[in-house]
């Protein structure tokens, strides 16, 4: 199987949806790999911030993208991201990572620059690939495309609660608004837009639980690649 040819699971939607651990246990479940495109453009973000370089700075981001020190090895609990050779971990999940990232993912010529990157990660058996435009712009070919989506304050209080965990200052009305801001600056931008693939199937996971999550994804896979039950 050539890599343009294994198969791809996409599953898009926007921020605290649920797409991290829901795209890690399909793998696992299926023994593929897996994408957190995410953490592309967290690692242009954080690069950025590390370099003092700023949302406006148009062409300076662009050429960081191009040049991406970014590195994807396999680790004990999924993927570990190293850039400029060093692990940056639960740096990439800051909020102020989250909110450049955001801003870093809105300039046309940044998300080209990353497309091969991506692009690269399709290989044999297969690739379930995490992110915003999975399925309608980097794998819009991939047999079965997901849109997990979840209301925002839901994915608020989510967000929170991770970062509570980690001992980190937060507060809720704060991650609201700016969830609210990012969610609209991802539907609206004028390239690859956070929206549902048009043979996408939309999963509302607000009150769903991850094993349901889950199952309900890895059945759609059976279905469509006409996987054996004992693969999935």
């Amino acid at each position: 199987m050539s890599e343009d040819t294994a198969p791809v699971l996409t599953i898009d939607g926007p921020s605290g949806a649920g797409k991290g651990a829901v795209s890690a246990r399909v793998a696992d479940a299926l023994g593929w790999r897996v994408l957190d495109s995410g953490a592309v453009y967290r690692a242009v973000a954080l690069a950025a911030l590390d370099r003092d370089i700023a949302a406006e700075q148009r062409e300076a981001l662009i050429e960081l993208s191009r040049d991406l020190p970014l590195e994807f090895r396999p680790g004990r609990d999924g993927i570990d991201v190293l850039l400029d050779g060093e692990p940056v971990g639960d740096r990439l999940r800051t909020e102020p990572v989250s909110v450049m990232a955001s801003k870093v993912a809105a300039i046309p010529e940044v998300r080209e620059a990353l497309l091969d990157l991506q692009r690269g990660c399709r290989r044999a058996p297969g690739l379930v690939a995490d992110g915003r435009d999975m399925g309608t712009v980097v794998f819009p070919d991939a047999p079965v495309k997901v849109f997990l989506e979840a209301s925002v304050e839901e994915r608020a209080r989510r967000r929170y609660n991770q970062l509570k965990e980690k001992g980190e200052p937060v507060i809720l009305a704060r991650l609201f608004r700016d969830m609210q801001e990012r969610d609209r600056r991802d539907r609206e931008r004028s390239v690859a837009p956070t929206v549902p693939a048009s043979d996408a199937i939309v999963i509302d996971s607000t009150v769903m639980g991850l094993d349901e999550v889950v199952a309900t994804i890895l059945e759609r896979v059976r279905r469509c690649l006409d996987l054996p039950p004992e693969r999935t």
